[in-house]
């Protein structure tokens, strides 16, 4: 495993993680890594989120201009997503990572080996904001629903991605493989929406907060619009696994949607490691629901979190000590 603390020697690494935040030096910062998805997704916003509100706390305390002297030092890179974060996290590449509620239940539990590599060392943070499965279709395609997905062009979505481990699911759930569709891509989330107005694809899938400027691309600039998702398998799945539930994309959200859709969705998390050292995660746990109000406006996908809900929703892993210990002191748990 890779080691992420960065210090002037050994000696002051360690006295780096033991020591009060407010001894810490300049020379002797912390950094780590949260992991996220697409650059126009909602986890790439829920990464650097996090990592202002830890800029934002240490620079309030210690009276340092824009937060540029922290001793904890945060970056969100964009990256493939949620069981991609995952995996990465398992190598010790990343510390932290942002992933879909049900990939963190098959992580931790083993039960998807060929999606997600079993990791019993995986550990829970905090959810974040509920996240739709959507299928958006273009303009002029005459899909209307999942059966009509049949023979058209499909973006599945990139191996390690989120949606791209929903779709397969999907697949599963309703007995047929890629052949089902006239042709498959594996295209980013960045990428999607872009082929999609080109008329390369006929749809895609999205797990994805709402609103979201990927989706509002294709919906706003080129007239596609998101169906429902209400199978006799759909049904099964929510039924069948705590980590799914229904979900509405409400109508308004944007341009082409007249009316509510009704989908099923998971809940994004936050995760970590059980090596990842507890004052780390405390660190960053306090930061983020010291300065909630603050957060909530990141993204407007956040203005609903509630902290009580946080710790319990989509959380299947067990909490990391460090945030254990934030949230007692807080009357949380």
């Amino acid at each position: 495993m890779k080691k992420f603390i960065s210090a002037i020697s050994g000696a002051l690494m360690m006295f780096a993680l033991s020591a009060p935040l407010a001894t810490v030096a300049k020379s002797e910062a912390v950094f780590f890594s949260i992991g996220t998805g697409g650059p126009t997704g909602v986890y790439f916003q829920v990464g650097n989120a996090i990592c202002k509100m830890v800029a934002k706390l240490q620079s309030a305390e210690h009276g340092r201009k824009k937060g540029t002297d922290n001793a904890y030092r945060c970056s969100a890179p964009s990256t493939g997503g949620s069981t991609y974060n995952i995996g990465q996290i398992m190598e010790g590449e990343l510390q932290f990572g942002v992933a879909q509620s049900d990939w963190q239940y098959h992580a931790y539990n083993g039960t998807k080996p060929d999606k997600v590599k079993p990791f019993d060392g995986l550990r829970a943070v905090f959810s974040a904001h509920p996240e739709p499965f959507h299928i958006i279709a273009r303009k002029g395609s005459k899909i209307k629903d999942w059966n009509s997905l049949a023979g058209k062009k499909v973006n599945i979505g990139n191996p390690g991605s989120g949606q791209r481990g929903t779709f397969e699911v999907l697949m599963e759930s309703h007995g047929v493989d890629t052949s089902f569709f006239g042709g498959t891509s594996e295209l980013t989330s960045s990428e999607q929406s872009g082929a999609l107005c080109d008329k390369k694809i006929d749809a895609f899938g999205y797990t994805v907060g709402v609103p979201n400027s990927g989706v509002a691309q294709s919906t706003d600039g080129c007239g596609a619009y998101i169906i429902d998702l209400q199978t006799d398998e759909v049904k099964k799945l929510v039924a069948d696994n705590a980590f799914y539930a229904w979900a509405t994309i409400p109508k308004g959200t944007y341009k082409t949607t007249k009316k509510d859709v009704t989908t099923f969705g998971v809940m994004a998390s936050f995760v970590t490691s059980a090596d990842v050292p507890d004052e780390l995660v405390y660190a960053v746990v306090r930061a983020v629901f010291e300065n909630l109000d603050d957060f909530r406006k990141q993204h407007p996908a956040f203005a609903n979190l509630d902290p009580k809900k946080m710790i319990v929703d989509g959380l299947s892993a067990p909490l990391h000590p460090g945030a254990i210990k934030y949230y007692k002191e807080k009357g949380l748990m």
